[in-house]
């Protein structure tokens, strides 16, 4: 009973003009550099501000209406940008970024607040980018509960194995750990790839 309704309601949310597409993934893999791309890409400005530091997103950045197209398909979205998903957050570790003991804490507190709203918030998402960085291990518990979540939802989503400009990068490992999925390799920084992340978003709708 409780999956029709569901079913139903998320029959509304195709019908809209436009949908709901969120930048989901671990801290640091470059959600808000991807989300910068595609902003200035299609609507000439950024979302976000980008920084080295751990959880620099702590709360859903949003960007309204807009439209991408690609081989004649077209798309109108509001773009969702997640805070980090993660498992465990330590206030020492912005420390070592030069944060003071107070602003560690303050950014921790509210880095664990974004966490819990970004999970809460997948019930309002139509469509899912997961952003991993290509250079590190992707078969992690946090990446296993996070498409784990958006496969019970039946959210649509693609694998975006972003860094692929950095030495290191194996996006091929993203694929052998995930087969199941499809697995879209960028460089969101340097925008390699970028047309065929298009074509694959415009292939899920």
């Amino acid at each position: 009973m409780i999956m029709n309704i569901m079913e139903k309601i998320r029959g509304l949310f195709k019908k809209r003009k436009n949908l709901n597409l969120a930048l989901y993934g671990p801290p640091n893999t470059g959600k808000t550099t991807l989300a910068n791309r595609i902003c200035k890409d299609w609507i000439g400005v950024e979302l976000g501000r980008v920084s080295e530091v751990p959880h620099e997103t702590r709360k859903v950045n949003r960007k309204e209406s807009i439209k991408i197209e690609h081989n004649g398909k077209r798309m109108w979205f509001h773009l969702l940008d997640m805070p980090g998903i993660t498992s465990k957050i330590d206030y020492r570790e912005f420390m070592k970024y030069g944060l003071t003991r107070e602003e560690s804490l303050k950014r921790a507190k509210e880095a664990a607040i974004g966490v819990i709203g970004a999970i809460r918030f997948l019930n309002l998402v139509d469509i899912a980018l997961v952003v991993f960085d290509s250079s590190e291990d992707p078969y992690t518990q946090v990446n296993l509960m996070l498409l784990g979540n958006l496969e019970a939802r039946k959210i649509p989503f693609l694998i975006v194995a972003n860094k692929i400009d950095l030495e290191g990068s194996e996006p091929e490992k993203i694929n052998e750990a995930f087969p199941q999925y499809r697995v879209v390799p960028v460089s969101a920084l340097k925008g390699i790839n970028i047309s065929s992340l298009y074509s694959e978003i415009l292939n899920l709708v």
